[in-house]
């Protein structure tokens, strides 16, 4: 694990796909230490597009990306040594002829032959998945191949995990077990999550950016949990039913 307290930081972020308009416009972020951050929003938010423009996947119209105070502005290989990314389940092709190990083997660089077998499998213990290390992608299910493209993204051995929609194409109860594991993980890392579920991850973030098309509110659980702030990502299908808040559609 790296040393020092892991960090985030976005000024002025602005992008567009091209002919579009705008999905951020000068957005700042500032997150630093160890932690759950779950970034709330509906479908077609651009959560998605705003995690690759950290991983520099994506590069801004204008401003700038910060991880761990390195500027990793539109560069993935430098924003690879501080952050590790596990894509939504739909970006996984399930037909490659790969095994659970497998796949954890091809991010251990600088390990060979049985070490780097003996290591993957350790990794795999540890997130619950040496069960199916001998598994073929192909034949898990959804929590399955969650758990392994976890540990591939633990086997960089970075101090960011980003989790775009970790929770999709997966039961209720391999959620709630995800949720446990990235609370486990958060303990020592910052775990990034998007989500456009409020409640999945809720009670174990330490902050929630409530977001769509740029960032709408930050601030804890319970800030952010309040029906004007969530008005504000799921416009007016947010109702209190009860007491209770709840998303409709």
């Amino acid at each position: 694990m790296h040393e020092g307290r892991p960090s985030l930081r976005v000024e002025d972020l602005t992008f567009a796909y091209a002919g579009e308009e705008h999905v951020l416009e000068g957005e700042n972020l500032e997150v630093e230490g160890a932690g759950l951050v779950t970034v709330l929003g509906p479908n077609g938010a651009g959560k998605t597009t705003f995690f690759k423009l950290i991983l520099g996947l994506l590069k801004p119209l204008r401003g700038r990306v910060y991880l761990n105070g390195e500027d990793v502005t539109g560069d993935p290989a430098r924003a690879g040594v501080h952050a590790s990314f596990v894509p939504q389940l739909s970006a996984v092709r399930k037909d490659l002829p790969a095994t659970g190990v497998e796949v954890v083997e091809w991010a251990l660089r600088g390990y060979s032959g049985e070490e780097r077998r003996r290591r993957a499998l350790e990794i795999l213990r540890s997130v619950g998945a040496e069960g199916f290390a001998g598994k073929r992608l192909s034949s898990m299910s959804g929590g399955q191949l969650q758990r392994v493209l976890i540990a591939r993204a633990l086997a960089r051995d970075t101090p960011i995990l980003v989790l775009d929609e970790p929770f999709s194409g997966v039961d209720p109860r391999g959620r709630e077990e995800l949720v446990e594991l990235l609370s486990k993980l958060a303990e020592s890392r910052m775990v990034l999550v998007s989500t456009h579920d409020p409640v999945l991850t809720l009670k174990r973030s330490r902050l929630v950016v409530v977001f769509n098309r740029g960032i709408r509110a930050v601030g804890t659980p319970d800030e952010v949990y309040e029906l004007e702030m969530l008005r504000k990502a799921y416009g007016p299908g947010v109702l209190v039913i009860e007491k209770c808040l709840h998303v409709i559609g």
